[in-house]
């Protein structure tokens, strides 16, 4: 099924931020969530803590602090709630420090569904070279080494995009834009009457 455009915006409307800006925005993005998950996740695991401690037999606590796989679908989740519900408003804390916007391909406000497609595709930014690490048993400076090559890899090919946006925007059907927010009108002081 094509989708088309209700009313279509203006390619000026639709300029890409730099690579530069989209990237400055991204490592903001990472230093931000590091307190999101962090936050939520002591809230999280203080809970575990104190159930598995006030009735042992719900909740073993060895079992809820060592399996890694319920933290990282918890990690998964959380991500996925965090990132889809501010895609759908148009832009994260992030995005609008830095006055870039993400929209559909015609300019339109993203819809759930839109916004979750473009969150599971942003995964290879990370999963390549996470699951090249597993595979081969790489140590963490390794690991670090190959994430960060790929990471400027990634980056690098939106050079080639026509909109020069991200792979995994075009995979979803979205791109980034800028958007400078209109500035609000200015009152008059209660001193000027």
């Amino acid at each position: 099924m094509t989708e088309t455009p209700a009313s279509p915006l203006p390619a000026q409307v639709l300029t890409a931020p730099s690579l530069t800006r989209r990237m400055a925005c991204w490592l903001y993005e990472g230093t931000l969530l590091f307190g999101v998950l962090f936050g939520t996740g002591l809230f999280f695991f203080g809970l575990l803590f104190a159930a598995g401690h006030l009735v042992p037999s719900l909740i073993p606590v060895r079992d809820a602090f060592n399996n890694r796989y319920s933290l990282q679908a918890y990690v998964f989740l959380l991500l996925a709630l965090y990132f889809t519900w501010f895609w759908v408003k148009g832009q994260t804390l992030a995005m609008k420090t830095w006055h870039i916007r993400v929209v559909d391909r015609w300019g339109h406000a993203l819809t759930r569904p839109k916004a979750l497609l473009r969150y599971l595709w942003s995964w290879i930014w990370f999963l390549p070279p996470l699951a090249a690490g597993g595979y081969f048993h790489l140590s963490g400076g390794e690991l670090t080494v190959i994430l960060i090559g790929w990471i400027a890899i990634w980056a690098l090919l939106a050079r080639f995009h026509p909109q020069r946006q991200f792979l995994h925007d075009a995979l979803a059907g979205t791109r980034l834009v800028h958007h400078k927010p209109a500035e609000p009108a200015k009152g008059r002081k209660f001193w000027h009457l």
